[in-house]
């Protein structure tokens, strides 16, 4: 039985508690909520996890080769993604920031497109496949504007949908993450803010960020339920996001998530933690890593082993591999994109910047010549 109500008081962000049902060695230690989700339903998203997580560092490793340019790493924080990934409807909205992997895959969008996007190309934000996802969006806390409106707009039409969107914790400080969120409330749309405080907005750490006593406790101004979840317990997570969309369905929504992980890679790969964050701070976190704690729950229950891992982890890197070729040699980039859909008319300073370019691919020309 769904007890939302009851997790959204007792976790209510007023009592500062934070919630988690598994510790950092994976060991149940609120058992009164363990979410509803079958074995092989938990197995498959631990699977997911893990295929989000090789794709990533070896998204990574491209970059450093320069075989694709900027790109904003998701370790550490796979759980969050992971368990939107694994409840989120066919029917559902996804409304992105740019470090959620697990939910685009989980949602449809493939790994070519992912990497087509951060090598530059406009189709890399198609989404063939994907059903009601909005593309990346870089500037930060726009995109939760828009994830209210298409709240409302669900709600005006009476369907059955929920709406799920991200920020991270210096999102926290926009103008718009406030508009959204009271917008929301006011409305009370069917709409999930995940907030992915990673502990850091680039450099500057969540205690710059405000002086709240936590980033969930900014829902209670707005009159919308929130909660503080551990975002490195896919369990948890699981549980909050679960009995969130129960409660966007029946009209109680909206719902303001905080879930508290660590971003234990940079933040783009032009980023050096190394300034800004010590070796110590890191080595902590190390021991509440998501993958490591929803893998020793597994192996608990006779559900996994560190031989399953090792056979299919080589099968991950294939497939990364053989997507990430695809889509390097996906051909050159039109030049109409760069410059003919920013707006119905050109405006002469682009119609200048595209003369210039044309005499420059000339120049280039001549030059291989």
């Amino acid at each position: 039985m769904i007890k939302n109500k009851i997790l959204f008081d007792q976790y209510n962000p007023l009592n500062k508690t934070m919630f988690r049902i598994i510790d950092d060695a994976g060991k149940v230690v609120n058992k009164e909520w363990l979410p509803e989700i079958g074995d092989e339903a938990l197995l498959k998203a631990y699977k997911d996890m893990l295929f989000a997580r090789v794709a990533d560092l070896q998204t990574v490793s491209y970059q450093r080769q320069g075989r694709i340019y900027t790109y904003p790493p998701n370790y550490g924080q796979e759980a969050i993604a992971g368990a939107t990934g694994a409840l989120i409807g066919d029917n559902d909205w996804l409304v992105p920031a740019f470090r959620e992997m697990g939910a685009m895959l989980a949602k449809g969008v493939t790994l070519k497109e992912l990497f087509l996007y951060f090598m530059g190309y406009e189709d890399g934000s198609k989404f063939q496949k994907a059903k009601f996802t909005l593309p990346i969006s870089v500037p930060i806390a726009s995109q939760i504007l828009h994830a209210a409106g298409i709240g409302y707009a669900i709600k005006y039409n009476k369907e059955d949908k929920v709406v799920f969107t991200f920020v991270g914790d210096g999102g926290t400080s926009q103008g718009d993450f406030h508009e959204a969120i009271n917008f929301a409330g006011v409305w009370k749309v069917p709409v999930i803010f995940i907030i992915q405080n990673n502990q850091y907005g680039i450099s500057t750490p969540t205690r710059l960020q405000t002086a709240s006593e936590s980033l969930a406790i900014k829902s209670v101004a707005y009159g919308v339920k929130g909660i503080q979840v551990d975002g490195n317990d896919f369990l948890a997570m699981y549980r909050t996001i679960q009995e969130s969309v129960e409660l966007c369905k029946k009209g109680e929504g909206p719902v303001l998530i905080e879930a508290v992980t660590y971003r234990k890679g940079a933040h783009t790969t032009s980023d050096d933690p190394t300034k800004y964050r010590t070796k110590e701070e890191e080595l902590l976190w190390d021991g509440k890593d998501p993958l490591n704690r929803l893998k020793s729950y597994l192996i608990d229950k006779k559900l996994w082993s560190n031989e399953a891992e090792e056979k299919i982890v080589p099968q991950y890197k294939e497939e990364v591999d053989r997507q990430f070729i695809e889509a390097e040699n996906w051909g050159a980039y039109p030049k109409e994109d760069v410059f003919k859909y920013l707006y119905a008319d050109m405006p002469d300073d682009l119609k200048e910047q595209e003369r210039q370019y044309d005499r420059f691919l000339q120049w280039k020309a001549t030059k291989v010549k």
